[in-house]
């Protein structure tokens, strides 16, 4: 059933500059795109209507604010993706009837729609849909929208065997609007909206690869196969696109892991890092600068259990939000009889910690705090736990075990703006120093789901805005993002390729303190609530050291690298001379190493450039006699001859971490 029975008055539409154009009735996106001129009908999309994406076709019946949509606004690469997937169900499907689809929604850098087959695609499978989805481009099939009724289309789908399209249709709540999408003569259930015709997409898409999914992410449901695709405006975009992937594919922390001898996992450890010698010399570097910043900047480091007992992430409303995710243990004590151990009679739980927020928050409430003790900001390399799925786990960057670079700030509502000020400086500076210095930065506003009252959060997210302004930070908003019990400022850096991740972030949080019965006595005798900043630059350490090891694809700074020199003679004879080398290098506190293995020294050269050891020094029997090394440094083929307190001074300004260089 199609939209029809418009009330036939005028309809006022307001364009982004402010005009105004009126139309005798209902008008489309079309309409409008045409009525401004030719090459907005040519370029347009899609249609925004009061800040919701339509489709150009769909009848706007009301007076609204509108802005046409191109190839190259925000948000135009979305819904290209979303397109490319529809397109690439059609294919399946005419390739290779009797495949059911089930859903197949856009994703970071493009696509992916999940199959049901008795015979698993492969990848051999992608070449063949891929040229029949470029035909499909060019059929210029047109898209139309269609509101169903609800019943209607779960007989429909069941009868066309697409049983997963009708059992998506029944859970859907009463109150949805069913919409199909017509593409030609093949459809599917989608909320939409879609381009005007397959023709708009172009041809700047690649099929990917292809994985297995349960139905709905359920291990007890059938396995499907997804196939994953990219999809960007042009050419020239996917062309980078995939440049970037060959790059990453260099840069990949596990491989350079692997070969610099940093960390390793294994299947009996599932989501936990076990960090070699060279790996952890990096992990300590990193996190005594980031202690030594935090000390600098008034924060007070704490230690909190690894389990706590239920009630608290009960109080603090974790409990159902992230119960699944937690690893739970039940407190057993043992029996007086048996010695065995048994579930206690009072049966409580514990958790190992998912996150620091509810243990801070026991050390602010030992003793009464007075609002002259605030700010109060407690840091911990909080060691947590996270019960990721095993699928979602990937090296470095998404683990079951992670250390955060956590501090809660407790604060009076007067030094909000202040305190958040001071935590944006600070961040920036320790970006800086770890070569990130763009970043970007987004305000996450309210969820549909969250913990206390919408006047609280309107102060909330007017804390964080004030705040940005009074640091002079541009932002964007990110509406919906915001963390269940208040908003957030999120932090995304960009590494050497381009990508960009977010590591840091400051959630303003007015419901924690309430819930778990912080206090402090104010200037009037009386008790009050404190707000707390949750707040974190890294993220975890783990996942920061692995965007750092790609970013710099394994050269790490010198300051920050496991093994700073190595000395290697060129002959023999050169070994005692080597050797002095190293003790004076040791004595400046470089960490360094000789290499007296009787090999060639080209040989050597390219086993430690390898390791990406960022300076060898090489000495012979000329060197010995002249109190000089030979320096080639990583990545260059050239190397210098220099003198020995000089190689070592000049290596130890370079080795001198960010925070002790002089200004």
């Amino acid at each position: 059933m199609t939209d029809s029975n418009f009330n036939a008055q005028p309809v006022n539409l307001r364009l982004p500059d402010g005009s105004v154009r009126t139309f005798d009735g209902p008008v489309t996106g079309t309409d409008l795109a045409a009525d401004i001129g030719p090459g907005l009908l040519k370029a347009a999309i899609a249609i925004h209507v009061n800040g919701e994406m339509w489709d150009l076709s769909r009848p706007i019946t009301r007076d609204c604010d509108v802005s046409i949509m191109t190839r190259k606004d925000q948000g135009a690469l979305d819904l290209l993706r979303h397109d490319c997937a529809h397109i690439m169900a059609e294919a399946v499907q005419e390739l290779f009837p009797g495949t059911q689809v089930t859903i197949g929604p856009n994703i970071e850098d493009g696509f992916y729609y999940d199959f049901a087959r008795d015979k698993p695609f492969t990848e051999d499978d992608l070449g063949v849909i891929e040229k029949r989805m470029h035909e499909i481009v060019e059929r210029d099939e047109t898209i139309t929208r269609e509101e169903w009724d609800r019943a209607d289309a779960i007989a429909h789908f069941k009868t066309i065997g697409e049983r997963y399209k009708a059992e998506i249709i029944a859970d859907l709540p009463p109150s949805e609007t069913i919409t199909v999408y017509c593409q030609g003569n093949w459809m599917d259930l989608c909320r939409g909206p879609h381009l005007p015709s397959t023709k708009k997409l172009g041809d700047a898409f690649k099929l990917m690869k292809v994985a297995g999914a349960y139905w709905r992410g359920d291990s007890k449901n059938a396995m499907l196969t997804r196939i994953y695709g990219t999809c960007w405006r042009d050419k020239k975009e996917l062309k980078a696109y995939l440049h970037r992937l060959e790059e990453a594919a260099k840069r990949d922390h596990r491989k350079l892991g692997r070969e610099m001898d940093l960390f390793h996992l294994q299947e009996e450890a599932q989501g936990s890092v076990f960090w070699h010698p060279q790996g952890y010399t990096i992990w300590l570097a990193l996190e005594n600068y980031i202690r030594r910043k935090l000390q600098g900047a008034g924060y007070l480091e704490i230690k909190t259990p690894q389990v706590l007992d239920s009630k608290f992430w009960q109080q603090s409303g974790h409990w159902d939000k992230f119960r699944e995710n937690m690893f739970v243990v039940p407190d057993e004590v043992p029996s007086t009889e048996t010695d065995a151990p048994v579930i206690s009679g009072s049966a409580k739980l514990m958790a190992l910690k998912p996150m620091n927020c509810p243990a801070h928050v026991q050390v602010f409430k030992q003793g009464t705090k007075s609002y002259r003790d605030l700010p109060l900001r407690f840091a911990e390399f909080g060691c947590c736990h996270r019960n990721e799925a095993h699928g979602a786990l990937h090296g470095l960057m998404r683990v079951r075990q992670m250390t955060q670079d956590d501090a809660h700030i407790f604060c009076r509502e007067d030094q909000i703006t202040s305190e958040s000020v001071a935590f944006c400086a600070l961040l920036s500076e320790i970006y800086a120093d770890l070569g990130f210095p763009d970043f970007k930065v987004l305000l996450a506003t309210r969820p549909d789901v969250r913990a206390g009252t919408d006047a609280t959060w309107d102060k909330a997210e007017k804390g964080l805005s004030d705040a940005l302004g009074e640091a002079n930070i541009d932002f964007e908003y990110a509406a919906g993002e915001g963390a269940f019990y208040g908003p957030k400022l999120e932090f995304h850096l960009s590494d050497a390729i381009g990508r960009t991740w977010q590591c840091g972030t400051l959630q303003l949080d007015f419901v924690l303190p309430e819930r778990l019965d912080a206090t402090y006595i104010g200037e009037d005798g009386q008790k009050h609530r404190p707000v707390m900043l949750h707040r974190a630059i890294l993220g975890t350490l783990e996942r920061f050291l692995g965007i750092m090891i790609e970013h710099y694809a394994g050269r790490m700074p010198l300051w920050l690298a496991p093994t700073q020199a190595v000395v290697t003679p060129i002959i023999s004879d050169a070994n005692d001379y080597a050797e002095a080398v190293l003790t004076k290098l040791k004595a400046a506190g470089l960490r360094a190493k000789a290499d007296l293995r009787n090999e060639k020294i080209n040989f050597k050269v390219r086993e430690h450039s390898h390791a990406k050891v960022p300076a060898i020094l090489a000495v012979g029997m000329r060197e010995a006699e002249s109190n000089q090394v030979s320096i080639r440094r990583l990545g260059s083929k050239h190397q210098s001859v220099v003198d020995l307190d000089d190689a070592v001074a000049s290596l130890v300004q370079e080795a001198t971490p960010p925070d002790h260089r002089a200004k």
